[in-house]
This record gives structure tokens, C-alpha cells and sequence, in this order.
């Protein structure tokens, strides 16, 4: 039987979608230090004129609350419904970039 943990799964959408949006602003020569940046930029970059839906701006911060509920939450825990969210979220935001940049992201055969 397979464990699973919905900290580490949250986590790990978060960073698909960070390491995703990370990627598209690298194509615009825009690069960010900080996660907060990067959520700042998503709203002001993406959503604010429109090329984004506000649905992903919305999907891109709660990836980034539930990130530090799950890194960082102590005594809170990420629910195995709201890591089954996440997932669905960051697919959305990489759907949503692999749609602006439909060769961003190359499939290559290891």
C-alpha cells in the first residue's frame, strides 16, 4: 500500500508551478530572488493585463499558502483533499503556460 502525504504533495505542486512560471518569466528576461516576488509578478505581470485568468493568479497563490502550510506549518497539516487541489492547480498553471508558449516545455525520450 502506497502512503501518501499531502505536505510533500502540495509541496511538490507548488514548485512545479513555481519552477513553471519561473521558466516563462525567464523567456521575458525577468528573473525573481524571492517566492513573494514571483506570486507579485504572477498578479502584476500576468493577471493584471490580462493574459492570465484571475483563476490562475488565484491558483498560483494558494499553491504558495498551502507551500508554507506544508514546509513550514508545525502543528498544521495539509489536508489530502486540499493536496488533491493543489495538484489540480499547478496543472492548470502549466496548462495555462504550456498555452502561451506552446514549446516551452520540450518532451525529450531518456
Amino acid at each position: 500500500m502506497v502512503e501518501i502525504d499531502p505536505n510533500s504533495a502540495a509541496s511538490r505542486a507548488y514548485y512545479a508551478a513555481f519552477h513553471a512560471v519561473s521558466a516563462l518569466f525567464l523567456l521575458n528576461d525577468k528573473s525573481f530572488v524571492k517566492h513573494k516576488s514571483i506570486e507579485a509578478a504572477v498578479h502584476r505581470d500576468l493577471v493584471l493585463p490580462g493574459l492570465w485568468p484571475k483563476d490562475r493568479g488565484a491558483d498560483y497563490s494558494y499553491l504558495s499558502r498551502l507551500r508554507g502550510v506544508g514546509d513550514y506549518g508545525g502543528s498544521a497539516y495539509v489536508t489530502p483533499d486540499d493536496a488533491s487541489k493543489a495538484v489540480d492547480a499547478a496543472d492548470r498553471i502549466i496548462e495555462t503556460i504550456r498555452q502561451m508558449q506552446p514549446t516551452i516545455f520540450i518532451e525529450r525520450d531518456i
